[in-house]
């Protein structure tokens, strides 16, 4: 067996997982490198009840177990590392994992994009427990309930919106004295009676009164710097995602905030190396947008293969 790989796949949430179901069902025996957060932002999620084929929803880390065993069925390998470093500078590509140096045909980019959090204590344990950074994952359990959501962008007058179909009242957390959000996107949010601002504050703790699921936070005044306690349902965070692009070293083109270009469907800049999931998608960041993108990724890195006449 020649010691190039077809392909590798780096990350493993839906859209690695599921490019490892299709290029392992086509005889490309990936390698998948996992990282050590396995299953990507979909583990730390609770009840995912929008992915199709799931009537009752289904637990984030168990549909990524699922995806994994269904890929290793047809032959995929993983490997729960870190991948450190990229060179697509020459064909075979690199990859170096620690000491290690695999070489491979293709390369697929599925390496997610991290919610920013705000760093207080306990913030992990919260994480699906009143607290979350997806709306259109967890708006649904908060029926009738009191929301705050901290933030002061596009996609905080985004998530505030879409809350206010099911929370009974948003409060907009905002460290600052106005939005840097789209005139549009403040309109929206502004007009709507559910949601209401809350100028010059952050929030500095988080509070519970059984120790694992948030009750409320208490605020900070930015200017005066005066606290005061809030009593909250539930805390969404929406000041943005960092994608995870640092490995590559710019040697793939990405935007300003680091998301990867693609410049036909899943294809990046570097022929042979594609990319898919929240690591190029800054609209979406569905699973079940990531798993189609994923498929994509898949197949057009079997096609490159073929048409260059390597691999398999």
């Amino acid at each position: 067996m020649s010691d190039t790989r077809n392909v590798i796949i780096i990350g493993s949430g839906p859209a690695g997982l599921t490019a490892a179901i299709y290029a392992a069902r086509a005889n490309l025996a990936p390698m998948v490198f996992e990282g050590l957060q396995p299953g990507g932002q979909l583990t730390i999620t609770t009840d995912v009840e929008n992915y199709p084929g799931f009537p009752d929803g289904i637990m984030g880390p168990e549909l990524m177990d699922v995806m994994r065993k269904q890929a290793e069925r047809f032959g995929s390998e993983h490997q729960f590392e870190y991948v450190d470093s990229v060179d697509t500078s020459e064909r075979p590509f690199k990859v170096t994992v620690g000491e290690t140096t695999y070489k491979t045909h293709t390369l697929i980019i599925a390496t997610g994009a991290s919610a920013r959090w705000l760093g207080l204590p306990n913030e992990e344990n919260f994480q699906g427990h009143g607290l979350s950074t997806c709306a259109t994952c967890d708006g649904f359990f908060f029926r009738d309930k009191e929301i705050l959501v901290v933030g002061g962008g596009d996609s905080a007058m985004e998530e505030a919106h879409f809350l206010t179909r099911f929370a009974s009242r948003v409060r907009l957390v905002h460290r600052k004295d106005h939005f840097r959000a789209s005139k549009i996107m403040q309109d929206r949010a502004l007009s709507n009676p559910k949601i209401e601002v809350v100028w010059n504050k952050q929030i500095v703790e988080y509070k519970s009164e059984d120790g694992k699921v948030i009750s409320g936070a208490v605020l900070e005044d930015t200017v005066t710097g005066e606290k005061t306690e809030v009593k909250a349902d539930g805390i969404f965070l929406a000041i943005g995602h960092i994608p995870n692009t640092g490995f590559l070293g710019g040697q793939i083109t990405t935007d300003d905030h680091g998301y990867i270009l693609l410049t036909d469907n899943t294809r990046t800049n570097v022929e042979g190396v594609f990319a898919c999931g929240d690591v190029a998608d800054t609209r979406y960041r569905q699973a079940i947008t990531a798993a189609g993108n994923g498929c994509q990724a898949a197949m057009d890195a079997e096609k490159w293969l073929e048409d260059q006449g390597v691999g398999h």
